[in-house]
């Protein structure tokens, strides 16, 4: 069983779900479909990734039911401001056949697109109207969260770059002060960081798991919602296993000692992204 969290306001979310970043639009659908027969119930997608549709039609030919699935989508850096939030959403609800997501996150922060109060706020009204039932952020690190919780909306969610040599400590730090939950994306390096040949490969081979389900075990144990992506029926199973893979304080604490803090970061920074 995957194991879920709760949120700040008062719903739970699926604590390992499927992420489609760069699934390409023509193989979403067939990808999507055998996540959720492997028996994920979380998809995690975005506008910019052009493959809403795809994930639409594999919930649609699913045969699951509406409220077993937890869906989340994000909007992009270009759309700024309570009209182009609310038609933007709409956009992505008609892609996905939804008639709401679970959760919708602003993408990022985009500092140099200009302030981003009216955005958030007008995601509270979204809310409100039933068209989410979650709101958060995506990429809004310690430099960038404070603003949005200056407006009084806490966020729910902020999903980050997260994984064993990059944690985000101040970032979690801030989070938890407003019991915002971490959901982690690049959860295994994105391919940038050979895990499996140092100290979580040892663990794994100690545990008779695979360094991937190790490194996922551990977000789990640190209370990271993360939602790997793999194309591999056989990879999507054995992500799902993670759940059973049950690591011990010392595990624990000796994947924490790999932080490298800023170093440690693979992807892009978001003072960069606009």
């Amino acid at each position: 069983m995957i194991p879920t969290l709760p949120l700040n306001d008062g719903r739970n979310i699926p604590q390992l779900g499927y992420g489609t970043f760069l699934v390409p639009p023509q193989d979403t659908e067939a990808q999507v479909s055998q996540a959720l027969e492997a028996g994920y119930r979380h998809i995690d997608t975005a506008a910019i990734y052009r493959n809403e549709e795809g994930v639409g039609r594999a919930i649609a030919h699913s045969g699951i039911a509406r409220d077993e699935l937890w869906i989340t989508t994000k909007l992009w850096n270009d759309r700024r401001g309570p009209d182009a939030v609310r038609a933007a959403l709409d956009e992505s609800l008609t892609k996905l056949g939804l008639d709401y997501v679970d959760l919708y996150l602003i993408h990022w922060p985009a500092p140099k697109n200009g302030p981003i109060a009216s955005t958030w706020e007008t995601f509270g009204e979204l809310r409100s109207q039933g068209l989410t039932h979650s709101i958060g952020v995506s990429n809004f690190d310690e430099r960038y969260l404070p603003d949005i919780i200056a407006t009084g909306l806490i966020p729910a969610v902020d999903q980050i770059e997260l994984h064993p040599q990059f944690q985000q400590k101040p970032t979690k730090e801030l989070a938890k002060t407003h019991h915002i939950e971490l959901q982690a994306w690049g959860p295994l390096g994105q391919g940038k960081v050979d895990y499996q040949a140092g100290l979580i490969g040892e663990i794994a081979q100690r545990h008779q798991a695979s360094w991937a389900q190790v490194t996922l075990a551990w977000h789990i144990a640190k209370g990271h919602i993360v939602f790997p992506k793999s194309s591999s029926p056989q990879r999507m199973r054995e992500n799902l296993a993670s759940t059973n893979v049950v690591l011990t304080s010392e595990d624990i604490a000796a994947i924490d000692a790999l932080d490298l803090g800023l170093a440690g970061r693979v992807s892009a920074d978001p003072a960069d992204l606009n």
